[in-house]
């Protein structure tokens, strides 16, 4: 498959999300947020088991979106879920711990499922989803306790928050502050083969190490965050800049390609945080609709930040051109956030 062809297929997903993250929230906005935790995972199980059995390209892609719908609007209920069973001085942290699932999927599922694939067919990797759907299902059952529907403020009166420009600068940061990331990650094979000589079979353990910095970022921009908001969102919006313009270096030597993308794994995820606790924040009163639609942005990045390295490398440009795209990209986030640090006023 052309690797433009499979940036493309990334961002099909990640659109997926962009829709599902926001409609689905809405739509189920009278449940308790339990239950609606329950059935999104309960149709990602769906969602697995229809790519697992798909005989054909449609059903598969189906299968894919149906996937993201379900994705997108759990991970935006579940950062507010965790935002409300701690104190306001913890939020940031709950909601890393909420986001350190995908890092951990970086850590394990993503070179676990290529494993998983590479032995024994690529749908044995659905199976795997869907068997860990069902564990998380159990595991929600279990431990987050029942509340009931949230009512205090109903989707006009969330809605009416996004009558404030600053909101969409918010969500408008998110995408370009979280986009470098997906435009590294999509295209890391061929950077790694073609221009730091690594064979095929060692690809999967640069990525483990990517999660392992995405595992030791996000707990740690967390924490900072709920001291200092805007400087934790400000230096790591700054770091993942800095580190895609070092890798432009640092890719053609194998020890300094190793360390640049455990660090870049690191930075890109400490990103997360502050931007899902900036953009709650200036939506004060919409919890549930801003986590969703900055669940959306999340995915705006996923979508675009690939189909402009696709397009860069469609017409010609070297293998390292998505690094420079993500320095660029996390240039503009960093400008959208100080943008919406300027029009905030003290006390607020």
């Amino acid at each position: 498959m052309p690797l433009p062809t499979a940036g493309l297929l990334v961002s099909g997903y990640a659109l997926g999300m962009v829709v599902g993250a926001p409609l689905l929230t809405v739509l189920s906005g009278r449940l308790a947020r339990k239950r609606m935790l329950l059935g999104l995972v309960g149709l990602f199980i769906v969602a697995g088991l229809v790519s697992a059995l798909a005989q054909g390209f449609a059903v598969l892609l189906a299968g894919r979106v149906l996937s993201a719908l379900a994705g997108g609007a759990y991970v935006g209920i579940a950062a507010v879920v965790a935002a409300g069973l701690v104190p306001p001085e913890r939020k940031a942290r709950a909601i890393a711990t909420v986001f350190m699932g995908l890092s951990l999927a970086n850590v394990l599922g993503v070179p676990g499922g290529t494993a998983l694939g590479q032995a024994l067919g690529w749908r044995a990797a659905f199976w795997g989803v869907s068997a860990t759907g069902v564990v998380l299902l159990v595991a929600l059952a279990r431990f987050v306790p029942y509340e009931r529907a949230v009512q205090e403020a109903g989707f006009r009166s969330e809605l009416a928050a996004f009558r404030k420009g600053r909101v969409w600068c918010a969500l408008a940061a998110t995408a370009f502050g979280w986009a470098p990331f997906l435009t590294v990650l999509t295209y890391i094979a061929p950077l790694l083969t073609e221009v730091t000589g690594f064979g095929a079979r060692t690809v999967p353990l640069v990525l483990v190490l990517v999660g392992v910095g995405m595992v030791i970022g996000t707990p740690l921009a967390g924490r900072l965050a709920d001291r200092a908001l805007t400087p934790t969102l400000y230096g790591a919006l700054a770091a993942v800049t800095g580190t895609s313009t070092l890798l432009l270096a640092a890719v053609h030597s194998k020890p300094a390609a190793a360390v640049g993308f455990l660090l870049f794994g690191l930075v890109g995820a400490a990103v997360i945080p502050p931007l899902q606790a900036r953009v709650m924040a200036t939506a004060r009163g919409a919890d549930n609709l801003a986590s969703a639609a900055n669940i959306s942005a999340f995915n705006i990045g996923n979508a675009g930040g690939p189909l402009l390295a696709g397009a860069a490398l469609s017409a010609g440009a070297g293998y390292t051109a998505p690094l420079a795209i993500a320095a660029a990209l996390g240039g503009g986030g960093l400008l959208l956030a100080w943008a919406v640090g300027r029009s905030i006023r003290p006390g607020e």
